[in-house]
């Protein structure tokens, strides 16, 4: 699930600049970026890239809001270094494998000629690039970075797998809820912002 290919056609830079660059790109341009940065095969970047989203999104959820960090390991310094591994190692790549696989199993029901597995991983830890900005606990920010991050997936997953707007966000709609919705917290804020608008 993590095979990194050494001379990838179309696929992703390494080392952090590459991060860097895939990221703004993501953000500003993603259907060209879905169009020409994923590569059969090439999981490793987009693995490195969904982890550094994730510890972004904890670390600065931490930073900010002290009272997020985990206690269990003694001192706050040393929990939020503790979490964030946890995070990095475990909690980010886990995920990410664990999504892709309900995502290849919708893709299935929704879209007959498809691209890989591999296409999904990517298209997955891309479309989380907003999130590293959402571990603010700012209930627009948060929400907007979620909306963005789902509507980011279902352009991945139309451009990358062939198909059309409408099956892609059939395909996605669960995933981008688990990802998006639950583990970036945008389900929270969006409720949030509705009972502070009085809707509910």
């Amino acid at each position: 699930m993590t095979t990194w290919v050494d001379d990838p056609e179309g696929g992703r830079a390494r080392g952090p600049t590459a991060v860097a660059r895939a990221w703004g790109e993501v953000l500003v341009r993603p259907v060209r970026f879905f169009a020409s940065g994923i590569a059969p095969g090439d999981q490793a970047p987009g693995l490195v890239f969904a982890v550094c989203v994730a510890v972004a999104f904890a670390g600065v959820r931490f930073l900010l809001d002290p009272t997020t960090i985990p206690t269990a390991f003694g001192g706050a310094a040393v929990s939020a270094f503790v979490s964030l591994l946890f995070v990095a190692v475990f909690v980010a790549p886990a995920s990410l494998h664990l999504t892709a696989a309900l995502q290849t199993v919708l893709l299935i029901v929704f879209v007959r000629d498809r691209a890989g597995i591999s296409e999904t991983v990517q298209v997955l830890a891309y479309a989380s690039a907003p999130c590293a900005l959402a571990g603010a606990p700012i209930p627009e920010l948060r929400a907007a970075c979620a909306l963005y991050g789902a509507g980011l997936l279902v352009v991945g997953v139309r451009s990358v797998h062939g198909t059309t707007t409408g099956r892609a966000v059939a395909a996605t709609v669960v995933p981008a809820s688990l990802v998006f919705g639950y583990g970036f917290r945008g389900f929270d804020a969006i409720a949030t912002l509705l009972t502070r608008w009085y809707i509910i």
